[in-house]
């Protein structure tokens, strides 16, 4: 009886959370509109209260709501997944944020909230701690139950915020914005993807030889070839400041195995990592000559690359990244010609590496296939903004004669912080208009952010994980 009951318990949370969120969207709320905001929201059967913090001219919530961990089969257990509220008014549109990782609690806007001047909510990607079923089924771990979540959390606040949704994100996020309308087309009102990769065949990675090949200027890929050559020669000395540094800090290397194999990844990375996040209008000309010295080599490198990133203790917190990348998104494959005869474990940068080996991963390739094809054939009101220099655009949605109300927009030199502020003027003014249609917005004719610029939420906050992770 006793091991019954241990589901009961959170099977009835779940049936009353469903009960709630069933009902067609925008359906009446049983609470009346002035009752306060934080009562409605927490009226939401599974919708709990963690904490509310204090924002000029908003009201901002942490919360969990609690979520089936397979969408198909509700009644096999639950989780808490964590979320954020940005409440302006209830009769503002809203956007609907992810970074397709773990959500920040520290408030902030994304940039199409700033335009719309709007609510937003942001959700934690399931399976990024807190917000990790216990036990922890990887099998579960996936773009459809991913995309459920974010579904079943609409239908619950679309009863509150009845007017236009625009879903979001960057990078992962951007991916993650792209796999929910594909698979709730009719929840949003338009979507913003920014600098999202599209790996649709996952064994196919010469699109990136081509953009190492050509990025930048020749002299600034020389430099980058020739300082990343000298990290390699430096093997040795550099292990063992690598060793000394990572006792110091208590860092462990069980999942490459050894400081020499973590040191060799790295390196591997740093192009890509440099061409991401670097302003390269302005950071080739801080790229230091073959003959730095072992110190400056070492600052560069961790500036660049992160050395606490190729560390167990720095791989650990995106191990859902990388079983998704090794399971359905695909990751980068790109050859490294100008550190031959220097590379002594070939093809260990890739997603198996990171991911503990107690956890299977088996690569389904059909998934991307399938969403290429839905956006190709089938977006609507979808805008994707790409950088010329990121090489995470190297591969890239791309729509094609069933796309209706949809665009493409790349910024030029921009890297992996490419958004819509940053296109050329024309792009600008297009897209901004765009997306204030798309929310229902009514405006002066201009195609201008109707919010003004916070210095505290709208700083640009580029997630800077470690290369190879988007």
């Amino acid at each position: 009886m006793r091991r019954t009951l241990s589901w009961l318990v959170p099977l009835a949370v779940l049936i009353g959370t469903a009960g709630a969120t069933t009902a067609p969207a925008g359906a009446a709320t049983a609470a009346p509109e002035t009752q306060d905001i934080k009562e409605r929201l927490l009226a939401i059967p599974g919708m709990h209260l963690v904490e509310e913090k204090p924002v000029d001219g908003y009201r901002y919530f942490v919360l969990t709501y609690t979520q089936p961990v397979d969408h198909r089969h509700p009644a096999r257990g639950t989780f808490e997944q964590r979320l954020t509220v940005l409440h302006k008014a209830v009769d503002r549109p809203t956007v609907f944020y992810t970074s397709g990782y773990n959500v920040s609690t520290t408030p902030s806007r994304s940039e199409p909230t700033q335009i719309i001047d709007g609510n937003q909510v942001s959700l934690e990607y399931r399976y990024f701690t807190p917000s990790r079923p216990q036990p922890a089924d990887w099998k579960k771990l996936d773009i459809r139950q991913a995309a459920d979540d974010q579904h079943r959390i609409y239908q619950a606040l679309h009863r509150i915020y009845g007017k236009n949704w625009i879903a979001t994100g960057g990078s992962k996020g951007g991916m993650t914005a792209t796999y929910y309308r594909r698979f709730h087309p009719d929840d949003m009102n338009g979507t913003v993807a920014y600098v999202a990769p599209n790996d649709v065949v996952n064994d196919e990675d010469s699109a990136y030889d081509r953009f190492f090949r050509t990025v930048g200027t020749p002299e600034c890929r020389t430099a980058l070839h020739a300082l990343t050559r000298e990290a390699l020669n430096r093997r040795d000395e550099m292990d063992e400041r690598f060793a000394r540094w990572a006792e110091k800090e208590k860092k462990t290397f069980r999942l490459f195995g050894s400081v020499d194999r973590a040191y060799e990844v790295l390196v591997t990375d740093l192009e890509f990592g440099f061409w991401q996040y670097q302003p390269a209008a302005t950071a080739c000309k801080d790229v230091p000559s073959p003959d730095v010295s072992t110190d400056a080599l070492w600052t560069w490198m961790d500036e660049v690359g992160g050395f606490d990133s190729y560390t167990d203790q720095g791989v650990e917190p995106y191990t859902p990244y990388y079983y998704q990348a090794g399971t359905q998104l695909g990751e980068p494959g790109y050859g490294y010609p100008h550190l031959k005869g220097l590379l002594k474990y070939p093809g260990i940068n890739n997603s198996r590496t990171f991911v503990p080996r107690d956890i299977p991963m088996r690569f389904d390739k059909r998934a991307m296939p399938d969403v290429d094809r839905w956006v190709r054939h089938h977006a609507q009101r979808m805008m994707f903004v790409n950088g010329q220099w990121d090489p995470w655009s190297s591969e890239h949605f791309e729509l094609g004669k069933g796309a209706r109300d949809s665009s493409v927009y790349t910024v030029p030199g921009g890297n992996h912080g490419s958004n819509i502020a940053k296109l050329k003027d024309a792009d600008r003014t297009k897209a901004t208009a765009s997306l204030l249609k798309w929310a229902g917005v009514a405006t002066d004719g201009k195609a201008t952010a109707q919010a003004p610029y916070d210095r505290k939420l709208d700083r640009q906050e580029l997630r800077r994980t470690p290369p190879l992770r988007p």
